[in-house]
């Protein structure tokens, strides 16, 4: 198989595993009338995972450096794509894409940087109960120390320092922050006390 034609299909795998994840958190409906069945959802049996998380950036020697400077990421691929089948499954025409692999632990990301055409840079004004907000959460051991690592970066705040969640809350003791990327993407460092989060962690 082509380089190409597997980096299109992780893209494929990658929508279809998204979908999934919607619907295990969808709670079955009871009501007589529902037409949502467990057969329709065991469609999707044979998809296991999230393969990986997109991120389109404007710059990629850029992100490339933040993300494994400041966030410890490592880079596993990096290579170029283009073709029909790019523009068919983006709706684009004349698509040249240079697409970055960044691995982290056991997760994920791909960077993408639209060599052409170029697309839209994130509005500035842009909060976090816009309906486009997306964001990534990256764990860490100790919130105050990696706060201090992302200052000496100059990184662009969202939250004004490391929130720790009050204790009326299920969440009661995580601390969380939350900052920018160079493009603009909406970023988070998050720390979870002993009785909380994955054991892993």
């Amino acid at each position: 198989m082509s380089t190409k034609n597997r980096t299109l299909t992780t893209v494929f795998l990658s929508i279809i595993a998204f979908v999934v994840i919607i619907f295990a958190y969808q709670q079955p409906n009871t009501d007589a009338n529902s037409t949502l069945h467990l057969t329709q959802i065991s469609t999707f049996s044979a998809v296991q995972a999230v393969e990986s998380v997109s991120i389109t950036v404007s710059d990629m020697d850029q992100a490339v450096a933040f993300y494994s400077q400041v966030l410890s990421f490592q880079k596993i691929s990096d290579l170029e794509v283009w073709g029909t089948e790019y523009e068919q499954l983006q709706g684009l025409f004349g698509i040249r894409i240079r697409v970055v692999r960044m691995q982290l632990g056991n997760e994920i990301i791909e960077l993408i940087d639209y060599l052409t055409p170029g697309g839209k840079s994130i509005p500035i004004d842009s909060r976090s109960n816009e309906r486009w907000f997306q964001h990534i959460a990256i764990v860490v051991s100790d919130i105050e120390q990696a706060y201090q690592k992302l200052r000496e970066h100059k990184i662009q705040h969202v939250s004004t320092a490391p929130q720790r969640l009050p204790d009326y809350l299920k969440a009661a003791g995580i601390k969380a922050f939350y900052f920018r990327d160079p493009d603009g993407h909406n970023l988070e460092i998050i720390s979870f006390p002993p009785s909380k989060g994955n054991p892993k962690w």
